[in-house]
């Protein structure tokens, strides 16, 4: 299964996005872009491939969905200092694909300092929050307390037990229903991901006011979206 409503007009996708609006917008988040160059200047040294790897997602959602316009909902770059050439070089070739397809909205996350001395060249703007199809999009660094509302931010994921050693962790979407709360995946590949079965984990404020046991878990794979039901059941799942 690679797509499932989960709300009014609110489609969620095994592609690591949300689709919106009757399928015309599509919703991504922490893309984290200059990721290998940040660890760089720490010397932690990892191939190339986070741009690359984002860029073919990103052709992917627009050919197999068709949206006539993408919201990046934050976190579009990782480090939190002024970017270098090379970073925002990376974060153009992004914004480039994009404006090429579709209208381009950009949502400003936590790690997104200076992103506006970048988007200035492509004639963007970094907002707080948008609105689209009555749903309140923001990063989820800080919570507007607008409901319902859609968020990145966490990098949910959860460790399901299996017969490998310390099982298998999947990214995952999360649906607070009753306070209508949804959370994003992110669309980074380097994303290790905040498992939420730890106590404590949670780090959206928005999250972290829910009855997280009663939130609805949906994993994201190559095989399609996995229906893994309430967080806490999941510690009943095992993978074979």
């Amino acid at each position: 299964m690679r797509t499932l409503e989960v709300l009014p007009d609110v489609k969620i996708t095994s592609d690591r996005c949300v689709l919106l609006d009757n399928g015309r917008t599509a919703v991504i988040g922490d893309l984290h872009l200059g990721y290998e160059k940040a660890l760089e200047e720490e010397g932690i040294y990892l191939p190339r491939i986070n741009t690359g790897t984002i860029r073919d997602a990103m052709n992917r959602i627009i050919g197999r969905y068709e949206p006539e316009r993408v919201v990046l909902l934050g976190d579009i770059k990782h480090d939190f200092k002024r970017s270098e050439r090379g970073a925002a070089s990376e974060v153009l070739e992004i914004l480039d694909l994009l404006n090429e397809a579709v209208e381009t909205l950009v949502v400003k996350g936590n790690h997104d300092n200076y992103i506006q001395n970048i988007l200035a060249s492509r004639n963007l703007v970094a907002e707080d929050s948008v609105e689209i199809a009555g749903y309140r999009l923001e990063h989820g660094h800080v919570d507007s307390g607008a409901r319902p509302v859609i968020i990145g931010h966490e990098h949910p994921s959860v460790r399901i037990p299996g017969s490998g050693s310390g099982g298998t962790k999947i990214h995952c979407f999360v649906l607070a229903r009753k306070e209508r709360v949804l959370v994003l995946p992110p669309f980074s590949p380097f994303s290790m991901g905040n498992d939420l079965l730890s106590e404590g984990s949670s780090m959206a404020p928005a999250l972290r006011g829910c009855d997280l046991g009663n939130a609805e878990i949906y994993g994201v794979s190559d095989m399609g979206i996995m229906e893994l039901g309430k967080l806490s059941g999941l510690e009943d799942i095992e993978l074979g």
